[in-house]
């Protein structure tokens, strides 16, 4: 009897998680991070998505870079990642461990971890660094200064801090805002930001204001400006004010100069904040390197404008008045170039034929006028 090949047409369609994170890993892991553990595992499975970044991930979860981060310096601390780096401490590439001996100690907290966001990672080739220049959300673009850890809030620490008087008022503030009732995962992130960022409830308010008016309602994201206006040291409505609008400020000249009447995009966003913080330009730097990249090019190009500034913060400029001094030096060496550049005159006076072989002579009118008279004489 023949035997029958058997054959499937469809990829694997599931993703196996082991017993062991659900029991152990899962319930002392903040809910972001397990989603991006499951996320590489699905990653894994799926030999279509070989390649991945910090930018995607936090793109497919709708979490900041930051959060993608931070996740994967927590498994890495658990022995449940191994993260290569090269030696610009980048990422490129992403090593998932056999969960049955990764020797994680449960009875030992997770130790302060300190990284910076300029990152990439893919699990084959490295990308870019330099697209990937850090968080591009708001607030997202400076190092991690300080890790703060979160707590999970018992049952009984709940029903104790939710009867205040301010806080009750501020959930349902909240719940307006969201446009929903808060879940356990919105009360354990409102409680954090109250009991151990210390914000009053008049900034949480003001935070979730901000957040919901960018169509951002995921408590990831609340979280990463959260930490950052931490970090920023702004503790009162009023800073908080002042930086928003600062930061909306900086892409509103942005767009102006490219004439973009909408908001940039992710990595739009990344360009920018390289421009800022990494170059450390002022925005009216950034607006004249706008401003000749439309001259130059015709149409609002981020990456030709970055080899503009990249070029002036080599060279040093700190202030706009510089630039025009590295103008007119630009100037002077093209125009040496010119000059250099050009064919030297040939004198046809000095071809090799018989006639240059005597002295030529200059004649002035009043020879032409005696040599006529000559001529006329020996007509007649």
């Amino acid at each position: 009897m023949n035997s029958i090949s058997l054959q499937s047409g469809c990829l694997t369609c599931n993703t196996v998680i082991p017993n062991l994170f659900i029991d152990q890993y899962m319930p002392s892991a903040n809910g972001s991070y397990v989603k991006v553990y499951l996320y590489l595992l699905r990653c894994i499975t799926n030999h279509s998505e070989t390649q991945i970044s910090i930018s995607s991930i936090a793109d497919r979860l709708d979490d900041t870079e930051k959060d993608i981060v931070r996740a994967l310096f927590y498994w890495e601390k658990v022995n449940l990642l191994t993260l290569v780096r090269d030696s610009g401490d980048t990422i490129i590439s992403i090593k998932i461990n056999d969960i049955y001996n990764a020797n994680t100690d449960f009875n030992h907290p997770m130790e302060e971890v300190s990284t910076a966001v300029t990152m990439s990672v893919s699990t084959n080739d490295k990308t870019n660094s330099e697209e990937s220049i850090e968080a591009a959300d708001a607030y997202d673009f400076k190092p991690v200064k300080e890790f703060f850890e979160k707590p999970t809030y018992s049952e009984a620490q709940i029903k104790q801090l939710t009867n205040h008087d301010d806080v009750k008022w501020l959930l349902n503030i909240i719940e307006i805002y969201l446009d929903r009732l808060i879940k356990p995962m919105d009360l354990q992130l409102i409680l954090y930001l109250y009991e151990s960022l210390g914000f009053s409830t008049e900034l949480i308010m003001y935070l979730y204001e901000y957040c919901v008016s960018k169509n951002k309602k995921n408590p990831s994201y609340i979280e990463a400006v959260a930490l950052s206006w931490a970090e920023d040291g702004i503790d009162t409505v009023e800073k908080a004010e002042a930086a928003t609008a600062l930061y909306n400020s900086n892409y509103n000249a942005v767009n102006k100069a490219f004439g973009l009447n909408r908001a940039p995009g992710q990595i739009e966003k990344q360009f920018i904040n390289k421009w800022l913080n990494k170059f450390g330009f002022t925005i009216d730097i950034i607006v004249e390197a706008c401003n000749r990249t439309i001259l130059m090019t015709q149409k609002p190009d981020f990456k030709y404008a970055d080899k503009i500034l990249e070029n002036w913060f080599k060279k040093g400029v700190k202030e706009l008045s510089q630039i025009a001094g590295l103008d007119e030096e630009h100037t002077k060496n093209a125009a040496l170039k010119a000059n250099s550049a050009k064919p030297v005159a040939v004198n046809k006076n000095n071809t090799n034929n018989r006639f240059n072989a005597f002295p030529q002579r200059s004649y002035t009118e009043e020879d032409y006028s005696s040599m006529e008279q000559k001529l006329l004489h020996k007509q007649g």
